[in-house]
């Protein structure tokens, strides 16, 4: 038992070729899942659909169980806001068929593996150059992402009839996005209080989050590394001192690969 735990570790955590391998295994999975449950949110439960919802569903419970069975510390592995997307994601999947098709709000659950991206950044930190260079502009995006269609369910749950189906769904988006960015164009609007104070949420967290990314992408590009000595711990890419202090800093890099 020591053995297999230690191989699934080595798996997720490991240096080597295999484990690489299967790290950007999982990240494939993960960014398929995200795109399937914000595709399938508000469509009727199908054979196909429900077969496609059991295996994605298993495969979940599985890596689930395996990062729990790993960790070192557990209990912060199940207060990880991921884990515990995963664990509402996986109860939703379960409850479905033993409930009635009018419990809409379990497939809109499902838009919570959202959340799950920021276990797929973690991973693609370790992974990816690219990631590490722009990781400030691509989080910003994804919180952006995150908020937009977590709301959008939100909305699609609270508002619209429980057989609006894909056109509801894009009538929540629309309203989100039309919210968020403060376009008001009045054709959807929130009658009643709650409603209204959900208008305000997206307008105030929306218009923070689209400002971040905003600011993200045309700031100067700068990389994460630690000044010994005043603990400055943004730079420019080609920095030999501290900004801040004047301390010679030692950033690693790959140097100039032009011709």
């Amino acid at each position: 038992m020591n053995s297999l735990r230690s191989t699934i570790k080595s798996l997720y955590d490991g240096q080597n070729t295999r484990s690489r391998r299967f790290r950007y295994g999982l990240i494939v999975f993960d960014s398929l899942t995200i795109i399937y449950f914000i595709a399938t949110a508000a469509l009727p439960s199908t054979p196909v659909i429900t077969a496609v919802n059991a295996f994605f569903g298993l495969f979940i419970l599985f890596d689930l169980a395996a990062r729990l069975w790993i960790s070192t510390n557990l209990r912060k592995e199940l207060t990880r806001i991921y884990t515990l997307a995963d664990l509402v994601v996986v109860i939703s999947l379960v409850l479905a068929p033993l409930m009635a098709e009018s419990f809409a709000f379990l497939r809109v659950l499902r838009g919570l593996r959202l959340i799950h991206a920021y276990h797929l950044l973690h991973d693609l930190r370790r992974e990816s150059a690219f990631f590490r260079k722009h990781e400030d502009a691509i989080l910003a995006a994804v919180n952006l992402l995150v908020f937009i269609f977590v709301i959008t369910s939100l909305v699609f749950v609270l508002t619209f009839e429980e057989d609006a189906g894909v056109a509801g769904y894009v009538d929540a988006l629309y309203f989100t996005v039309a919210t968020l960015t403060t376009t008001g164009f009045g054709d959807i609007t929130m009658t009643t209080t709650g409603g209204k104070l959900l208008s305000v949420f997206i307008m105030v967290v929306g218009v923070a989050l689209f400002v971040q990314l905003a600011r993200t992408i045309f700031q100067p590009s700068k990389i994460k590394h630690t000044c010994p000595e005043c603990g400055l711990n943004r730079h420019e890419t080609d920095a030999v001192h501290c900004k801040h202090c004047g301390t010679t800093l030692k950033i690693e890099t790959k140097g100039d690969t032009g011709g």
